[in-house]
């Protein structure tokens, strides 16, 4: 959210510094700076902490959740409004559309469900140069590829990244970069003992540096996972794989987004599969 266009401040809470007498001082002063409205959001599952904070601050009015899918909240007597959420009357709604039934008895809402990541010059600059370096003066396309994912079963096998790589090498001039972090380490040295082709590496980066680099990229191709959603902020063709999420609920969303499920195995997607859906957006 730093530098995000449509926030003009914001406060990143943590528990383990509550009893921190400089750090709650803060947390005070922020709180109580005067709002005119306090929105209390939920969708998979409604948090104390957060009910707690949006009656803390000094606001006008205070909106939350009063159940989600019928399970009641026991703080909902800390809001002036108290919705009702719902997200099993309809499973198949995009979170991004369900986030909003909390404001939206109050008549705010939007169809535009894209995600907004900004990103500084120094950031444009660094991505930029990442890009002419791996391009090295080609005139070629560039790929991006998150090979990772926080859970094992969001993870498309590392084989059939290398294979899919490959393939494509055999038929367009490309130019591969990975993006990552300390936690995708496996999943990264598989791939470099298995790929015997060049690839670039922009690894542990800021989310605003990692959307500029996709920003600049030809495709980007990534497991259902976080990066999945930094990239969904940007207008870069996409291609998400997805296991045992539903893709209807998570899915980034626009006219360059593609997502793949086969079944809750996500390594039932072939590469065939996400091959040619990459061909019909290389030959665009």
């Amino acid at each position: 959210l730093t530098n995000n266009k449509f926030i003009d401040d914001q406060f990143i809470f943590d528990k383990s510094e509550i009893f921190n007498i400089e750090y709650l001082y803060k947390l005070i002063n922020f709180l109580r700076k005067g709002y005119d409205l306090a929105v209390v959001p939920a969708t998979v599952s409604i948090s104390t902490t957060s009910c707690l904070l949006g009656r803390f601050a000094r606001a006008h009015y205070r909106v939350g959740p009063k159940s989600l899918d019928g399970k009641e909240n026991y703080y909902s007597f800390l809001f002036h409004k108290r919705i009702v959420l719902n997200w099993s009357e309809n499973s198949e709604r995009h979170v991004a559309d369900f986030g909003q039934d909390i404001i939206r008895p109050l008549g705010i809402f939007t169809d535009n469900l894209k995600s907004e990541i900004t990103f500084n010059k120094y950031e444009d600059k660094t991505a930029e140069n990442f890009i002419n370096t791996l391009k090295s003066g080609e005139d070629c396309k560039v790929i991006g590829l998150h090979i990772g994912a926080g859970k094992p079963p969001n993870r498309w096998a590392v084989e059939n990244f290398v294979y899919l790589c490959k393939k494509v090498n055999q038929n367009f001039k490309v130019k591969f970069y990975i993006t990552g972090s300390g936690s995708d380490y496996n999943e990264i040295e598989k791939f470099k003992e298995l790929a015997n082709f060049k690839c670039g590496f922009y690894l542990n980066k800021a989310i605003p540096e990692l959307a500029s680099v996709i920003s600049k990229s030809d495709l980007f191709i990534t497991n259902d996972t976080g990066v999945m959603h930094v990239a969904g902020a940007t207008d870069v063709p996409q291609i998400s794989l997805f296991g045992p999420t539903n893709p209807s609920n998570w899915a980034p969303v626009g006219k360059n987004k593609i997502s793949l499920k086969k079944s809750e195995s996500i390594n039932d997607i072939s590469v065939d599969e996400v091959y040619n859906t990459a061909e019909n957006f290389l030959t665009k």
